[in-house]
């Protein structure tokens, strides 16, 4: 029987995405993008169909938003709430997910990440390659941990984050919504929403 999952957004993330599904059992992939409006393209190891205002006509069985700006992501992901059609997760084989995680719908987990024990990623968040989310921790909606990020036990981010790549944050921190920590961060204290933080230990910017 063939899954097919349309992935909106034919950029890095979306590849990233394809990969994924390909290992997650999803045995054809199709792309929607905009710059498909002028035909269907060739992008990488997959076909770019139609852009994305089409999605209803391909007969999907599930859709997945891969664009890497969280407003975007997330504005779209509740578009497709609106259509007949369910929002994927995709968890690659590679990563190691506690069977009590939580995780919503619209969540992409890459390869080598580890979702440990109660912890909860929220609608359409990224946990990238090589990620660990310890335990009781809240990753919240179309946030993005970076890959190799490292979120000690009962950490809580809020909506639209992005913890860059290489950081560390301390147990119990709580990091608001709109937040940016810049690569190589060490997190050690609250962070409010809406601010840029970086350095060891992270500062407002």
């Amino acid at each position: 029987m063939t899954k097919r999952l349309g992935i909106i957004g034919a950029g890095g993330h979306g590849k990233v995405a394809a990969d994924v599904a390909q290992r997650c059992g999803w045995n054809e992939v199709v792309f929607f993008d905009d710059r498909a409006e002028a035909g269907p393209f060739e992008h990488a190891h997959w076909q770019v169909v139609d852009h994305p205002g089409e999605i209803e006509s391909y007969r999907c069985n599930a859709i997945f938003v891969a664009i890497g700006n969280a407003m975007a992501r997330q504005q779209w992901c509740e578009r497709v709430a609106g259509l007949a059609l369910p929002l994927a997760s995709l968890i690659d084989t590679g990563a190691i997910v506690s069977k009590y995680a939580q995780i919503e719908p619209g969540v992409l987990i890459a390869a080598g990440a580890v979702i440990n024990v109660d912890s909860q990623i929220r609608r359409g968040a990224i946990v990238n390659t090589r990620a660990s989310v310890d335990h009781d921790c809240i990753v919240g909606a179309y946030s993005h941990i970076c890959p190799a990020t490292a979120l000690a036990g009962g950490v809580i981010v809020g909506e639209r984050s992005w913890i860059g790549i290489g950081s560390q944050v301390k147990q119990s921190v709580t990091i608001g919504s709109d937040v940016m920590v810049g690569a190589g961060s060490t997190v050690l204290s609250d962070i409010p929403d809406s601010v840029t933080v970086v350095g060891t230990p992270a500062r407002q910017i």
